[in-house]
């Protein structure tokens, strides 16, 4: 209390850029690269720096800052991004009496091996697009939160798409179709079931690994059979396939929640007086747009389960 008001706060330190190399010889698959931006947030008991000019209980954010670069240093096995902010998160709640709570965030950008003649290169890399994340909160009683995603994961069918039956009313200009360019940029959530720190494996738990498996399992539901694909009546039906999908594959997810914008591509007619057929629209010409776009998304849990 301060004062006559009620007064939280936390502190951090965001934007931390740190990236770690395994050095391993080729045999054993190569060398292991990754960037991570690393954000820190604590929750401690130092409301008179607030509130009077006492410092004393204060961790500096430089102090945090430094801290991601000497346990990234320590981390001589490969760990995955979720692995390293739950190793920061027990840190910071460990060695400090007055926090209480640590939450770190990681957006990883997606440094990918390259292929030199059909072969991965031992230390040779390329950067992706969609972004791997992950949210972990600890708290000193040893309580877990662990909540991972992709960002920016781009996804289109050029057929096999359509949208009708909709509410028709006075401001409808839509027309029905079964047949349309269907293209989203996918950002998905998704949350572990750990509880505790004392619940997670004592053989370390393949979070990447996990990662790869969502993000093929949202594709192969998006896309269909590579030969005859799967028909789309919605994006909100759609959304709804590939987050059940991924529930019903791992079990170790005990939710997920998907945001799909709906990017559209306008189909092209273009006529002049001399030429009324100057450009036909047959399901060919587009003009791609990403503003404004429509708004999907939703959350699918498990019984008892929030994300």
């Amino acid at each position: 209390m301060a004062e006559r008001f009620q007064l939280q706060g936390q502190h951090g330190k965001s934007g931390v850029r740190v990236s770690r190399v395994w050095g391993r010889p080729a045999a054993a698959g190569g060398d292991v690269i990754v960037e991570w931006n690393v954000a820190v947030s604590v929750v401690s008991d130092c409301l008179p720096s607030y509130t009077s000019s006492d410092n004393s209980a204060i961790v500096a954010t430089d102090s945090i800052k430094n801290t991601v670069y000497v346990k990234a240093k320590e981390c001589t096995e490969v760990v995955s991004m979720e692995e390293f902010a739950v190793i920061l998160g027990r840190h910071f709640t460990s060695l400090y009496p007055q926090i209480s709570e640590a939450t770190v965030t990681i957006v990883e950008r997606p440094w990918e091996r390259v292929y030199v003649d059909g072969k991965p290169h031992s230390h040779g890399f390329k950067v992706g697009v969609e972004k791997h994340s992950t949210e972990v909160i600890v708290k000193k009683s040893g309580s877990l939160v662990i909540n991972s995603g992709i960002q920016g994961y781009s996804l289109l069918k050029t057929t096999q798409s359509g949208f009708e039956g909709f509410v028709r009313d006075r401001y409808t200009l839509l027309s029905d179709t079964r047949e349309r360019i269907v293209a989203t940029e996918v950002t998905a959530w998704w949350r572990y079931p750990f509880e505790h720190v004392s619940q997670l494996p004592s053989k370390p738990f393949c979070f990447t690994q996990r990662y790869q498996d969502v993000k093929r399992v949202l594709a192969e539901t998006f896309f269909g059979p590579p030969d005859v694909g799967v028909y789309s009546p919605s994006v909100q039906n759609t959304l709804y396939l590939m987050a059940k999908e991924v529930l019903t594959r791992f079990p170790d997810i005990s939710s997920i929640q998907l945001r799909m914008p709906n990017l559209h591509f306008l189909p092209v007619n273009l006529s002049s007086k001399e030429n009324s057929g100057l450009v036909k629209f047959a399901d060919d010409v587009y003009l791609p747009t990403d503003e404004p776009h429509g708004t999907i998304e939703a959350t699918l849990s498990r019984p008892m389960s929030k994300l």
